[in-house]
């Protein structure tokens, strides 16, 4: 299963910068070619050109291409598609490039696991077939696990990481759509206000948004956007992470989940604006993540990986704490229990406590305390006592100096 990565973007981004360049370049001739018909046709005629050359643009240039171009019947796992495109584009694959990676990527149990995870994406939790295909995949995953040989671990190790990952960035790009249209909904009431030109300015920027939406849907946004056709909203792709999360764990494999988790510090901040239920979804999974940073380290770990460790520790803190303090309490029950928040609230405290004293801990907490201060709703994470201990340690500290 090919992970995302900026090389598979890279086309997606030149067309988007190119595209946003053409449109505002383009503002100045839209409304001279509202008086000039020769202006129009011109005006059109390089729209043509434009959008012909955007077409163009993967053939020319074969390494940008989102595709490997000598293997492109496999876009299908890169991409989620919708039921109607995967249904004539399918193309089973009985070589080494399964998706699963390393040397087992050759093997049939390993492009199953692959591809049942997949679908477990693609397709909507309403289905009737998504706990079936889900049920699969985790029979697949435990009995690999009972057997106990290394292979069929390296399997679920390697089939889960690149299921975690792709599924991560999944979360994230619905995330960034859902905000793109919230703020589309905000800004369109002022449309109808009593100033002429702003009238006629949303009129333009709301042509040229259309405009710019065909282009990104010709050239691949459907396939991102068929993720919410298909039923995979970014609730249900949180409820996702975490389970994949726990099977990593339960293969021991979950530092590299943390470390994604940790790393997705844009994720992170459209979590705080998000709707309840997603934030909920995200409190779960960082919640579970938190218990296993508690479990890295350990005496018999080089200081090299220590110090990583240490750095993991450290995003995962900035990157999710404000989330903790600000996301809702549940909407129709506590998204975590007492007893819960409360092994939450020592596991962040141990965690914080790890970190070099002066620098870290103080960046820490400091974001803990503007958060937990400005949140209104929520008394949650009370890191009180971590802080009076953090005020004592720096105190002592400058009086030693």
């Amino acid at each position: 299963m090919m992970e995302t990565s900026p090389i598979t973007i890279a086309p997606v981004l030149l067309r988007n910068l190119l595209t946003s360049i053409f449109f505002y370049a383009d503002k100045p001739l839209l409304s001279l070619a509202e008086k000039y018909k020769l202006l129009q046709f011109l005006r059109h005629l390089l729209i043509s050109t434009f959008l012909f050359f955007l077409r163009l643009l993967p053939s020319l240039f074969p390494g940008l291409h989102p595709y490997p171009s000598s293997d492109h019947h496999h876009h299908h796992q890169n991409y989620p598609f919708t039921p109607s495109e995967t249904d004539h584009n399918y193309v089973p694959t009985t070589t080494g490039g399964g998706g699963a990676g390393g040397s087992c990527g050759g093997s049939g149990i390993a492009r199953a696991l692959s591809q049942l995870l997949l679908i477990v994406n693609d397709i909507p939790v309403s289905s009737r077939k998504y706990e079936v295909v889900r049920s699969l995949a985790e029979t697949l995953i435990d009995e690999n696990l009972q057997e106990g040989f290394e292979a069929l671990l390296e399997v679920n190790r390697t089939v889960l990481s690149a299921a975690f990952s792709r599924t991560l960035g999944q979360l994230e790009a619905t995330a960034i759509d859902q905000e793109r249209h919230r703020h589309r909904g905000n800004s369109g009431g002022g449309e109808s206000g009593d100033h002429g030109t702003d009238y006629r300015l949303n009129r333009v920027l709301r042509a040229v948004r259309y405009c710019g939406d065909v282009v990104w849907t010709g050239f691949g946004k459907s396939r991102m956007e068929g993720l919410n056709r298909s039923g995979s909203s970014a609730e249900k792709l949180a409820a996702e992470v975490l389970w994949l999360a726990q099977k990593l764990s339960a293969c021991g494999s979950v530092e590299e989940a943390v470390g994604r988790w940790a790393s997705a510090s844009n994720l992170a901040w459209l979590a705080l604006s998000a709707e309840p239920r997603l934030q909920g979804s995200l409190v779960k999974v960082s919640a579970f993540l938190f218990k296993q940073v508690k479990d890295m380290g350990g005496e018999e770990v080089e200081e090299e990986a220590k110090e990583q460790q240490r750095q993991t520790k450290m995003k995962m803190l900035m990157s999710w704490l404000p989330l903790l303090c600000r996301a809702s309490n549940g909407v129709e029950a506590p998204v975590l229990s007492i007893a819960e928040r409360n092994e939450l609230e020592k596991i962040l405290e141990e965690t914080i406590e790890t970190l070099k004293q002066e620098e870290e801990q103080e960046k820490v907490l400091s974001l803990w305390l503007h958060h937990f201060t400005y949140c209104p709703s929520s008394d949650w994470p009370n890191l009180h006592a971590c802080y009076a201990r953090w005020c004592t340690a720096s105190r002592k500290l400058l009086l030693r100096q």
